[in-house]
């Protein structure tokens, strides 16, 4: 039986902020954007003290201030977010040769072949972060991934709990069914529908009842999800399959010169990027967001693989012009597709 470990830092960006700004500690501290709540932006993480007051990853900065006025707003810093990963993903590399990076504050290892108890090696992964870095981390250990990382969120933060197959009806049944990787708000208003509101619910409904609501392959994956059933390898390396940029103007834009100038500031970043990883892409596509939300994409192909830089941010400006521009716009975007190494 395989034994996998997933560890998730605990309020990762959050973390790293009182760690710089230990006169912080107990103050509720919400990251992202530009740190400036009357401003556009998200939430990119909270700490445990504002999410008490509902503010959560995703929301925007401005209705994170409406429900506590009183947090700390700092922006995000992703080089020194992305240095501290790295330390982390060096650390636990040396407990298995099998480690899927999940995020820049998540991963799973494979580690059924290690000779420390799962307990034992949680532990000493948890001290060697906690020294190396200050920070602290939850971790779930399970036979699969998908209860590992169900196992991992149940004793945040600075938690550690295995589960095992005998545990399923007793530790992970009477959970909401929006524990399950793959169930979000709409799957869970279906569910609702078949009066489905923890996993234990959903493990009882006969198949052809998730099949006829949900289609074969999801249905299917409910039922087994809902049972602990999940088969699915750590992938240790993957491609990418696209890279982009894209920003959202503080304030909407009607100016088409703006927009050509901040879109080939974006196509520029992001043919950089992908050269420096020595990819090629065989299609651009621009993304447009109105101000009522409205949003448009264009893709063009290009006549074959490139990551030639004027010539990405040339077939980028062709796609803006596709777009009629009769309304402000609140977001602009490119994304470089079908990337293909040299040689593929």
């Amino acid at each position: 039986m395989r034994r996998i470990l997933h560890l998730d830092m605990d309020a990762f960006f959050a973390a790293i902020e009182l760690r710089r700004h230990p006169e912080l500690k107990g103050t509720p501290l919400v990251i992202g954007g530009r740190g400036d709540p009357t401003k556009r932006g998200v939430v990119s993480t909270a700490n445990y003290e504002a999410r008490r007051f509902g503010i959560h990853s995703g929301m925007p900065l401005r209705t994170a201030f409406k429900l506590c006025p009183e947090a700390v707003f700092l922006p995000v810093d992703f080089q020194t977010y992305e240095h501290v990963s790295h330390q982390i993903k060096t650390i636990v590399s040396e407990f298995s040769s099998i480690v899927e990076d999940a995020g820049i504050d998540e991963w799973y290892l494979d580690i059924t072949h290690t000779k420390l108890t799962p307990s034992a090696l949680a532990q000493e992964i948890k001290h060697r972060i906690k020294t190396a870095t200050g920070l602290s981390c939850s971790i779930g250990i399970a036979p699969n991934k998908l209860l590992a990382k169900i196992a991992s969120d149940l004793q945040k933060p600075d938690g550690l709990t295995q589960i095992i197959a005998s545990d399923i009806k007793e530790r992970i049944w009477p959970l909401p069914v929006r524990k399950l990787l793959g169930v979000g708000p709409k799957t869970e208003a279906r569910l609702q529908e078949l009066d489905v509101s923890t996993i234990g619910d959903l493990a009882a409904v006969p198949l052809e009842d998730l099949v006829t609501r949900f289609g074969p392959a999801h249905g299917a994956y409910l039922q087994r999800a809902a049972r602990g059933i999940d088969d699915s390898p750590l992938v240790t390396h993957w491609e990418p399959k696209s890279m982009g940029r894209e920003t959202t103007f503080e304030v909407d834009v009607s100016d088409e010169g703006m927009l050509e100038d901040t879109l080939a500031r974006l196509a520029r970043d992001a043919a950089r990027r992908m050269k420096q990883q020595n990819y090629r892409c065989r299609r651009v596509t621009v993304i447009l967001r109105y101000a009522d939300f409205e949003t448009h994409t264009h893709s063009l192909p290009l006549p074959a693989p490139t990551d030639d830089r004027e010539l990405i941010i040339e077939t980028a400006l062709g796609g803006l012009h596709h777009f009629p521009l009769a309304k402000k716009v609140r977001l602009v975007g490119v994304r470089l597709e079908d990337l293909h190494k040299p040689g593929d």
